[in-house]
């Protein structure tokens, strides 16, 4: 069966020069696949959705983008997000090193 597939946002990871990216850098490639995660203890932000390549903390999605994403993880729609990195530039500011694309996923396109 056929995941359906609809796009939601993109965006540069928020904070990146303040996690861990720099421990994984290399491993990051365009088609990558990240996950997010509720960051509710977050003091600086009430709607912190923090960024992972595997059990690397690479930031944040970006506050001004933020809203849905936390919404829908409260709601416990984890799984249906497709994250990937879309573009990884070294040469760029790091905070523009690491493009993100966000896709919403459907497993039963049946049932829409």
């Amino acid at each position: 069966m056929k995941t359906k597939r609809e796009h939601l946002a993109n965006f540069h990871i928020a904070g990146l020069t303040f996690y861990e990216a720099a421990l994984c850098f290399k491993k990051l490639k365009v088609g990558t696949e990240l996950h997010l995660e509720l960051e509710t203890e977050n003091k600086f932000d009430a709607r912190a959705v923090a960024i992972y390549y595997n059990d690397y903390k690479l930031g944040f999605v970006p506050r001004s983008e933020n809203r849905i994403f936390y919404k829908l993880l409260v709601m416990d729609y984890n799984s249906i997000f497709d994250v990937v990195i879309q573009q990884v530039d070294p040469t760029e500011h790091p905070e523009q090193q690491i493009r993100v694309v966000v896709h919403l996923k459907h497993n039963n396109p049946e049932n829409i």
